[in-house]
């Protein structure tokens, strides 16, 4: 395991945090005049999910987690339950929790490739992360008609995507269409 001094506990990286893997979302190393700097951070645990601060000292350091990435592919969705498989072994399928999957489940398409982040924990292993390529593309299917005149949300309208999310795109965009969508952001980024 690699031990990170004070200032390298930076965001997206993964650390060990009272026996926890957790994401450093923000960073901020503050130096005052009479003391020495200290690094603020926000971490959010990849077990509970919970957002949280921590400040790390000039003599602290922190373990980054030993985090392997692994492909697999998502089948389905079914009450809560989200299930994946690994790509090169249909056979060989296991369970996610909602809250495990988090926002991203908002683009989850069936037999569509995502990154399992695998957490191994003294030799005994923990999925505790899935994430998907930031551009992916969809299947439009449902576009309400472009309004003519109607400038009053920007020339934005709110389609359905082939997995039931929606979102926010410009009039031009039509049933059937298919677009790319950025996964970190949620936003639309062009038609393909």
């Amino acid at each position: 395991m690699s031990q990170l001094q004070y200032s390298e506990i930076r965001e997206k990286k993964i650390i060990i945090y009272d026996d926890e893997p957790c994401e450093v979302v923000e960073s901020h190393v503050a130096r005052t005049q009479q003391r020495k700097p200290q690094n603020q951070v926000k971490l959010r645990s990849l077990i509970s999910g919970k957002v949280f601060p921590a400040t790390f000292h000039v003599a602290d350091s922190a373990y980054e987690a030993e985090i392997e990435k692994r492909d697999v592919a998502f089948l389905y969705a079914n009450r809560g339950e989200y299930w994946f498989c690994n790509p090169n072994d249909k056979s060989n399928r296991f369970k996610l929790t909602e809250s495990l999957i988090g926002d991203t489940m908002k683009f989850l398409k069936q037999n569509s490739n995502a990154i399992a982040l695998v957490w191994n924990n003294d030799g005994e292993e923990k999925i505790i992360k899935v994430t998907l390529p930031i551009k992916m593309e969809f299947k439009v299917k449902e576009a309400p008609p472009a309004v003519r005149g109607d400038t009053s949300k920007g020339g934005m309208k709110i389609i359905t995507l082939e997995n039931g999310a929606t979102l926010n795109v410009p009039m031009f965009i039509n049933e059937g269409d298919t677009i790319r969508v950025n996964t970190e952001t949620g936003e639309y980024v062009e038609r393909v």
